[in-house]
C-alpha cells in the first residue's frame, strides 16, 4: 500500500503534462475541475465535486437504486416498518456492515450522524429540519431500540414516504461515530477534520485530498455494497474544459466531465472515446417580476411568452445538444414529471394573444448572468420576442449581482436556472409552486406570485401517504404552473461528458450526487 500512492501522484502529475499511453490499469482517472470543493463532511459539503464523491464514500439508510432512481432500496438498513401515528419510521441494520475503518455499523453510528447535521446547522441541514427537528429536540427524536435497531421521529405533518426520500440524501450520509469523534476538536463531532478524510461505509474511502489539485480515493474491499472493481479513484484538477477533452482524447485520462458543446463536437467520431449527453435536473426558465409592471402580471402575458421562446432553436442550434426542451417545473426523469410539451415558437400567436388582451408596445428588461449559457440564451430571446412584437432590454452582470437584485426584487425578468437539493419532487414544488407569504424567499416569493392554493397543495404533498395520490397532486401542480404563471420553463440540462470505450459499468443520473464508480471496470 505505502507504493501506491506514490504511483498515484505520479499519474496525477503526468496529466498535467506529458502525455500517457494509457491510464493504470486498477485506476480509474478523471479529468474534472474540482475547484469548488470545500468540505467532503456530508453535513456540508454542498457543491458539486463533493456531492459526487458522497456514493463512493458513504451509505444511507435508504438510497435511490442506481438502475431505477425512482425506486428506493434498503442500503444500510435491512428493512423498516413505519409507525401507526404516520410519524415516525422503525429501521431495523445490516447486522454485518462495517465501516471501512472495520468499526461495526450501530444505531448510536445512525443517532450520531442524523443529529450533528442538525447541531452543525450548515448549508443542507434545511432537508432535515424539514421533519421539525432542531437543536433542543433532535436527539429526542432518534431512539435506540435494539441493537440493530433504531427508531426515527418526527413532528412535521410528512408522510413517512416523504421522510424516506430525505434521508436517501447525501446529508443523511451515515458516519462512522467513533471515527470521527476520535477527531473531535472543540466539540465539532469531527467536522474539521472529516472536511479532507472520511469515514463512511461507501466502495471507497479519501486516500489523499489536495485542494485544487487531484483527490485520490482507495478501495473498501469491505463495504456493505461489496468491493468495487476498481483500487483507485483518482480525480485531477483540470480547470479548463478544452484541455480535459484532450485528455480523453489521448487515452490520459478514462473520462472527462463536464465539457461544452465545443469539445463534445471535437470528439465525435473521435477513436476510443465515447461522448455522452446524460439528462440533468437542472431546468432554465424565464422569471417574470409580476409586481414590476401591469404587463408583467397579466396572464395574457405571460401565455404570450410561452410562444416567444424558441425551445428548439435554442437547444438544438444555440446550445448544439447541451439541453433538452422541457417545459414543466420537475425535471425529466422526476417521479411525477410532466413530459408534455404545449408550447412551441409561434410569434404570430403571441401577437395575436397580446392584442386580444389589449397589450401594446410590451417591453422588459431582462437582467441575466454574464456567464454562458445565461447571456448567450437571453440575446438569443431578445430576438424570438421582437419577432413577436415585445422589445427586451438585456442587462448582464456578475452573477451574485443578479441573485442580489432577483432576491431584492430590484427587477422585471431574469433568466435563470433552478436544480434539486434531494431527490423529492417537493425540492422543486417547494420552489415553483410554494409561497407562504412568511418570507421564504421561493422562486414564487421572488417573482411576487401570491399563490395560497398551490402553496396550501404543496403542503398537502408532503403529508400524503399514498405514494399515487403524492404524484397525482405534483402532476396537477405542474399543470396549473405550466397553464399560468410568471415562469416560461424552457430548457432542462444535459451533462456532457465524454469516456473511453475501454470503460464500463460507469453509472450517472439525474441528480448530482447520482456518480456510481464502484462497478466500473477497464
Amino acid at each position: 500500500m505505502k507504493l501506491l500512492f506514490p504511483s498515484l501522484m505520479l499519474t496525477a502529475a503526468a496529466l498535467s503534462g506529458s502525455v500517457l499511453a494509457s491510464t493504470p490499469a486498477d485506476t480509474l482517472v478523471i479529468a474534472q475541475s474540482i475547484d469548488d470543493a470545500s468540505s467532503f463532511d456530508p453535513a456540508e459539503g454542498f457543491e458539486l465535486t463533493t456531492v459526487q464523491s458522497f456514493n463512493s464514500l458513504y451509505q444511507r439508510l435508504v438510497q435511490s437504486n442506481p438502475l431505477a432512481p425512482i425506486e428506493l432500496k434498503p442500503t444500510l438498513a435491512a428493512g423498516w416498518t413505519a409507525g401507526a401515528d404516520n410519524r415516525s419510521l422503525t429501521f431495523t441494520l445490516r447486522p454485518d456492515a462495517h465501516f471501512a475503518s472495520g468499526n461495526p455499523l450501530r444505531p448510536e453510528d445512525v443517532i450520531f450522524s442524523l443529529a450533528r447535521v442538525i447541531k452543525l446547522n450548515l448549508e443542507p441541514s434545511f432537508i432535515l429540519t424539514q421533519l421539525g427537528w432542531n437543536g433542543q429536540n433532535v436527539d429526542g427524536m432518534l431512539q435506540k431500540t435494539g441493537d440493530h435497531q433504531i427508531k426515527v421521529s418526527w413532528s412535521a405533518d410528512v408522510s413517512p414516504s416523504y421522510v424516506l426520500n430525505l434521508l436517501s440524501a447525501p446529508v443523511a450520509s451515515i458516519i462512522d461515530a467513533k471515527e470521527a469523534l476520535s477527531h473531535q476538536q472543540h466539540d465539532d463531532f469531527g467536522h474539521g477534520w472529516l472536511n479532507q478524510h472520511s469515514a463512511g461505509s461507501g466502495p471507497y474511502r479519501i486516500r489523499t485530498y489536495v485542494p485544487h489539485e487531484v483527490l485520490v480515493l482507495q478501495a473498501n474491499p469491505g463495504s456493505p455494497e461489496g468491493a468495487p472493481k476498481l483500487a483507485n479513484i483518482l480525480i485531477k484538477n483540470v480547470p479548463e474544459p478544452a484541455a480535459r477533452r484532450l485528455l480523453v482524447e489521448q487515452g490520459d485520462a478514462d473520462i472527462a466531465r463536464n465539457l461544452g458543446a465545443d469539445q463534445m463536437a471535437a470528439l465525435k467520431n473521435k477513436p476510443g472515446v465515447k461522448p455522452l449527453a446524460i439528462p440533468m435536473a437542472s431546468l432554465y426558465f424565464l422569471q417574470f417580476n409580476a409586481d414590476a409592471s401591469p404587463a408583467l402580471k397579466n396572464p395574457a402575458f405571460w401565455e404570450a411568452a410561452r410562444y416567444l421562446f424558441d425551445y428548439q432553436g435554442i437547444a438544438d442550434d444555440l446550445m448544439k445538444g447541451q439541453f433538452q426542451v422541457h417545459q414543466s417545473f420537475l425535471p425529466d426523469g422526476y417521479p411525477g414529471a410532466l413530459t408534455d410539451l404545449p408550447y412551441q415558437y409561434d410569434p404570430a400567436k403571441a401577437r395575436q394573444i397580446l392584442a386580444k388582451a389589449g397589450l401594446n408596445d410590451v417591453e422588459f428588461k431582462l437582467v441575466v448572468s454574464n456567464q454562458p449559457p445565461y447571456l448567450d440564451i437571453a440575446q438569443a430571446l431578445q430576438g424570438s420576442f421582437a419577432r413577436g412584437g415585445v422589445k427586451v432590454e438585456v442587462i448582464p452582470g456578475l452573477s451574485a449581482q443578479i441573485s442580489t437584485r432577483v432576491k431584492n426584487h430590484d427587477y422585471q425578468a431574469t433568466l435563470t436556472s433552478w436544480g434539486p437539493d434531494y431527490f423529492d419532487p417537493n425540492t422543486n414544488a417547494a420552489a415553483f409552486a410554494y409561497n407562504p407569504e412568511d418570507g421564504s424567499k421561493t422562486l414564487a416569493w421572488r417573482a411576487n406570485w401570491h399563490i395560497p392554493e398551490l402553496s396550501q397543495q404543496t403542503l398537502a404533498a408532503t403529508a400524503q401517504g399514498d405514494p399515487q395520490k403524492r404524484l397525482d397532486l405534483y402532476r396537477q401542480m405542474q399543470r396549473k404552473v405550466l397553464e399560468s404563471s410568471p415562469y416560461v420553463i424552457g430548457l432542462q440540462a444535459r451533462n456532457l461528458i465524454a469516456v473511453r470505450d475501454n470503460i464500463k459499468g460507469y453509472i450517472q443520473g439525474i441528480n448530482p450526487d447520482m456518480v456510481f464508480y464502484s462497478r466500473v471496470t477497464k
